[in-house]
């Protein structure tokens, strides 16, 4: 069994930062793939960005350039910094983990954290 952590989100005014980080803990062999995903009232899940076991990164268009991800392999954790952030930007956050064992690859979420961004 896999557990995830989430910590960071918050209020933040317009333009502000925050970091958001994902930490996994249980049984599994290896982790490949780590990334973010959030969902704003009424809207679907989407993804923010990934990261692979090679450091390779996706971004969604609205995020680049502003959001920073990335990973530590040691502490099987991902983060998020996320800078000039935006109204639009509220949303629950969720980590998401690919994890493998020697029987199969699986997906892991974790419980999501509020990242409000209001003046």
């Amino acid at each position: 069994q896999v557990q995830l952590v989430e910590s960071g989100g918050g209020l933040v005014q317009p333009g502000g930062s925050l970091g958001l980080s994902c930490a996994a803990s249980g049984s599994f062999d290896s982790i490949y793939a780590m990334g973010w995903y959030r969902q704003a009232p009424g809207k679907q899940r989407e993804l923010v960005a990934s990261i692979g076991s090679g450091g390779s990164t996706t971004y969604a268009d609205s995020v680049k350039g502003r959001f920073t991800i990335s990973r530590d392999n040691a502490k099987n954790t991902v983060y998020l910094q996320m800078n000039s952030l935006k109204p639009e930007d509220t949303a629950v956050y969720y980590c998401k983990v690919g994890v493998a064992t020697l029987r199969m690859r699986y997906d892991v979420w974790g419980q999501g954290t509020q990242v409000t961004v209001s003046s």
